[in-house]
């Protein structure tokens, strides 16, 4: 399971993982019963208030049961909105500051924990290989693509462009100016987002070093590079600044489908066709 390719699958796996557990705690009968009744669910939850470190382990089951369930909704529902490439703002993240309110991480835990031990492991992943695969690569002078552990190279920059929904933006305090481009994992931003942040990090270049980064520094940072090393000047086409631009300074980088039709419709529009304006 990739950062790029299928990511969608990562949550419709969380939710049927969720949804398995759930029906094997309830195959007993009295958990059953006491979770679909109406009597043994107010006894449960006068239990869980009263004392709830002397639960039974029915109890904790149904207790267990119902997160599980919990999970099953929320990972569909997000698998959902992945495909409808809708809903980046269901997770609360401050598109000033990058953070992500305590509220999110409590109401939607099933979706936070996963996430973050997913990228733990990953980047954990990255340090071990051989060469390892640095937090962040400068692709170009001044420009740096990598994923959300760029803070510790303990740099400043002039600007960075922050393409997750998922994770609090951890450089925020080590930049001149943020932009965050809000994109589920694997899905890349619309054309007219790929233009305004091209154009946010032309600009801020000229301040200092420019980070694009996403989760891991693979597919939604590549996406928006792309577009800004061709903004910049740097190279014609996108598929020149991807494999000329980007690939030799970072060979982990890659497009999807979506991704590549993103880039091809932005330069449809805003390079080929302001030529000769």
């Amino acid at each position: 399971m990739g950062a790029v390719h299928g990511v969608y699958l990562k949550y419709v796996g969380l939710s049927a993982i969720s949804y398995a557990g759930y029906s094997y705690l309830l195959t007993t009968g009295d958990a059953a019963e006491l979770l679909s009744t109406s009597e043994g669910f107010r006894r449960l939850v006068s239990s869980v208030v009263q004392n709830p470190t002397a639960l039974s382990m029915t109890e904790l089951k149904i207790v267990a049961a119902a997160i599980l369930k919990y999970s099953t909704i929320l990972n569909g529902t997000i698998a959902a909105l992945f495909k409808a490439e809708v809903g980046m703002g269901l997770i609360g993240k401050d598109p000033t500051t990058g953070q992500i309110p305590l509220w999110s991480y409590i109401l939607y835990f099933p979706f936070h924990l996963p996430s973050i031990l997913y990228t733990r492991i990953h980047a954990a992943k990255d340090r071990k290989k051989k060469p390892p695969v640095p937090t962040a690569s400068e692709v170009q002078d001044g420009w740096y693509v990598g994923g959300m552990y760029a803070d510790s190279m303990n740099k400043k920059w002039g600007g960075i462009v922050d393409l997750t929904v998922e994770f609090p933006e951890r450089c925020f305090d080590c930049t001149e100016s943020y932009k965050l481009v809000a994109s589920w994992d694997g899905v890349p931003p619309s054309p007219e987002k790929i233009e305004e942040a091209a154009s946010f990090a032309v600009e801020a270049r000229k301040k200092g070093d420019v980070l694009v980064h996403c989760a891991h520094g693979r597919g939604r940072s590549t996406t928006l590079m792309c577009a800004a090393l061709v903004k910049a000047g740097l190279f014609a086409t996108w598929e020149e600044a991807f494999e000329k631009g980007i690939k030799p300074g970072r060979s982990v980088c890659k497009l999807n489908k979506r991704m590549k039709a993103a880039l091809t419709e932005w330069q449809r529009i805003y390079v080929d066709g302001k030529k000769g304006q």
